[in-house]
């Protein structure tokens, strides 16, 4: 890909204070209020129209210059994985289940904050001088860990409470490292695009609930907004490290440095072919560094948008990042910059003639 045009966004320090302020909130699924709140805040200025649903999804709609104009929904889900408070054991302790798809091997020592009031506690198991020798060689059971808020916490915490970690915003130079990057990028994305909304278009902007468990808010703020065709901005996992015998790894789903992922197909979507090549030709035509999700695993709130009323023409487009569903996760500034120029420039190039023809 040879640059035809300079990059036309730049994120700098507005942007990355953004960011931080945004993954720095607690928005565990199904108690995305606080983030939500932030989220508010930040796109007022832009909007013209702007709702809370009944699901808990915020609805942005800026309008365009000329009546009946092109219907595009962009969608960026707000909620991260976490924990819920279930039962307390005494002396601070409590039983805790996962919300979202998170990786038990990763929860032990790890920083959380419980409940409104944020009470920091931490996951504790069995320390390793007690283990018996078969467990040494197991993965640790969520049920076998507990959230501690100490002797303090004693009967402070109630069941239903949340928890999410307590990870702090980083930056190390070209990198970021956060709680909640999926899907905080995208939210900070929207709230960018949303400060140039091109006129050509009616931009409906979803800031979506419950994606983690099931997609759930994205369904309902489709149905809502009804657009005539709809893009997923989400972080995906970068799997780009070698393999342990030095051989190259050609199941690495999206890399690091590639730029934003297009997605071909995930575990929900087939994306529609005309936004594929749209988009394509819109990097290339602008020099933006893209990739190619590889096909496999996971998904994004595009699996809900395309299924909606009578179909929407649906396409992902995601930042890479390394860790996803941890205490910490990795992205590179240069990915999401190169993401917020792909999009931008896409919504100032869309018409309804790009979904002409048939999708194959």
């Amino acid at each position: 890909m040879s640059p035809q045009t300079k990059p036309a966004f730049r994120v700098g320090k507005t942007q990355l204070d953004l960011l931080e302020e945004l993954t720095n909130a607690n928005g565990v699924s199904g108690n995305e209020t606080e983030i939500r709140e932030i989220i508010r805040k930040k796109v007022a200025p832009y909007t013209d129209e702007i709702k809370v649903d009944a699901m808990g999804n915020l609805l942005v709609v800026k309008h365009a210059k000329s009546p009946n104009a092109f219907r595009v929904m962009l969608d960026a889900h707000m909620d991260e994985v976490g924990f819920m408070i279930v039962e307390e054991d005494g002396d601070g302790l409590y039983e805790f289940e996962q919300v979202g798809g998170g990786d038990e091997r990763q929860f032990v020592s790890k920083s959380v904050t419980v409940g409104s009031e944020k009470m920091p506690g931490v996951i504790g198991s069995k320390p390793i001088h007690l283990a018996e020798a078969e467990e040494m060689h197991t993965v640790i059971s969520q049920h076998g860990m507990r959230i501690d808020l100490g002797p303090a916490g004693k009967g402070k915490a109630k069941r239903g409470d949340f928890a999410a970690y307590a990870t702090k915003f980083i930056r190390s130079g070209g990198a970021v490292f956060a709680k909640a990057l999926d899907n905080r990028l995208g939210c900070a994305t929207l709230i960018e695009l949303l400060k140039t909304a091109p006129e050509n278009i009616e931009l409906l902007a979803a800031f979506t609930v419950q994606e983690e468990i099931g997609l759930r808010g994205a369904m309902v703020a489709a149905y809502d907004f009804y657009p005539q065709l709809a893009i997923a901005v989400d972080s995906t996992p970068a799997f780009d490290f070698e393999r342990p015998d030095g051989s190259e790894n050609t199941q690495y789903n999206c890399k690091l440095g590639g730029g934003p992922a297009i997605y071909i197909a995930d575990r929900g979507t087939l994306s529609d072919p005309r936004l594929i090549r749209f988009l394509t030709r819109i990097a290339e035509d602008h020099g933006i560094n893209y990739q190619y999700r590889q096909p496999g695993g996971g998904g994004t709130d595009a699996g809900a948008l395309q299924l909606t009323r009578g179909g929407i023409p649906s396409v992902s487009v995601s930042v890479p990042g390394r860790y996803a569903h941890t205490a910490v996760m990795l992205a590179r500034i240069s990915d999401w910059q190169d993401t917020l120029n792909l999009l931008q420039h896409a919504l100032a190039a869309i018409t309804p003639e790009i979904l002409s023809g048939d999708r194959a």
